[in-house]
């Protein structure tokens, strides 16, 4: 089945024989500019400018499968449509006339595309339901070099996406970029079942309560434990009872209220995610750093993170997992493939997002890190690497994701590089 990308592409790359065509009335077309593509509402083509017959025109380009779509679409009563000075169509099925009943030239593509572009098209497009992606038996066949390219491109598209949360966080926090940085690891910390949940804790208090008890380290975990709910209960423990005692001071002293904070998991969790030690070492984190946003921002590699964020668990928690009982003694240290997801998820976001805030040019800085970190091993990055063996660092696998949820799933393939390459091969 045609589809107006593919029109929109071919119009916008001027796949056709430019120095041959004609409109439907058999007046000679020059293209001198195709214009600015408008992926909003109004005609798909802003300021083209064309030469038809002797007469040299400047408006708007409108395209469609086949020229009756122009009534299908009720362009002919809206006054944004009244500057088009060319419809192009795959197929000419009736005349378009303007407002002063003349008709707007139309330029009909199925005769002037070459058969190779078109047959590439449909065999992209063939079958969707029954593959992965739509290039998965060609996706091997992309040129390292460009599929690199791309793959860098989209990375930052990632990150741009991503930004676009933090800046929700900045507005709501008043510019504090602490505060982000808190609420963004907290989040993180939690990994994908406690997520949530640890998000709304770090949401339920002002940041700044962090600021004036960050020296007592007892007090910082009091008020994430306490917060987090893992305080309600009846536990006969000398520490539990010293961090409830230290909450309750807390919760009076700053009017705290954690009915807003959702409910946290420990089932299917394996002991060393459990929001017990996660907890303590997100407290323990702030504890020995003050300003950790300052640092977070000056770091230009991966090691250099690392020995920022290589914090463990307070003492109590190298014997316990959870109040109840003991374990045997074992140093609960943040984990280097840990760090790395808390480095892709939430600090190279960040420091994206403040790079452009600042109108810094971090570019080179987060392409270091993220070409450092390992790539991640999931699903989708499995099924990639089965087309082509690509992803050797978190860039890559960030772009892959990118790749498969903006333009894979939803069929933008003339959008990609690599549908642009199989298509023009």
């Amino acid at each position: 089945i045609m589809q107006e990308d593919f029109l929109h592409y071919i119009w916008k790359h001027k796949k056709v024989d430019v120095l041959n065509l004609r409109t439907t009335q058999n007046e000679p077309l020059q293209i001198v500019s195709v214009g600015q593509h408008n992926t909003n509402a109004g005609p798909d083509f802003f300021n083209a400018q064309l030469k038809i017959g002797e007469q040299l025109w400047a408006g708007n380009v409108e395209i469609h499968v086949k020229s009756s779509d122009w009534f299908v679409h009720n362009h002919e009563q809206d006054t944004a449509y009244d500057n088009v000075i060319l419809h192009v169509v795959w197929e000419h099925d009736t005349e378009i006339y303007r407002k002063d009943h003349s008709i707007i030239s139309t330029l009909e593509l199925h005769h002037v595309v070459d058969p190779y572009l078109f047959d590439n098209f449909k065999k992209l497009f063939s079958n969707p339901k029954s593959k992965w992606i739509n290039c998965e038996q060609d996706f091997a066949e992309v040129d390292t070099f460009i599929l690199e390219n791309w793959l860098e491109r989209l990375y930052f598209e990632r990150l741009e996406r991503k930004s676009k949360s933090i800046e929700d966080m900045l507005t709501t926090s008043k510019q504090d970029w602490e505060a982000v940085l808190f609420v963004l690891l907290a989040k993180n910390f939690g990994l994908k079942v406690n997520g949530d949940a640890f998000l709304s804790m770090s949401k339920s208090f002002d940041f700044s309560i962090i600021r004036k008890i960050q020296s007592k380290p007892e007090q910082l975990e009091a008020l994430l434990f306490g917060q987090s709910g893992l305080l309600d209960n009846d536990v006969q423990d000398p520490y539990f009872l010293t961090l409830a005692k230290d909450y309750q001071f807390l919760k009076h002293k700053f009017q705290l209220n954690n009915q807003e904070v959702m409910p946290l998991q420990f089932f299917r969790l394996r002991p060393p995610n459990f929001p017990t030690i996660r907890l303590s070492q997100l407290a323990m984190l702030y504890h020995k750093h003050h300003n950790l946003f300052s640092k977070v921002m000056e770091l230009t590699s991966l090691e250099a993170f690392y020995n920022v964020f290589m914090v463990s668990s307070s003492s109590y928690w190298e014997t316990h997992y959870t109040f109840s009982k003991s374990t045997k003694t074992s140093k609960k240290n943040l984990t280097k493939s840990f760090l790395d997801l808390i480095l892709i998820n939430a600090i190279m976001p960040l420091k994206f997002c403040y790079s452009k805030h600042m109108g810094q040019d971090l570019e080179e800085d987060i392409l270091n890190i993220s070409n450092a970190i390992v790539s991640e091993n999931n699903s989708i990055v499995k099924a990639f690497n089965g087309l082509k063996q690509i992803s050797k660092s978190s860039l890559h696998s960030q772009a892959l994701l990118q790749l498969k949820s903006e333009y894979c799933d939803k069929n933008k393939c003339l959008q990609c590089a690599v549908g642009y390459t199989l298509i023009t091969k």
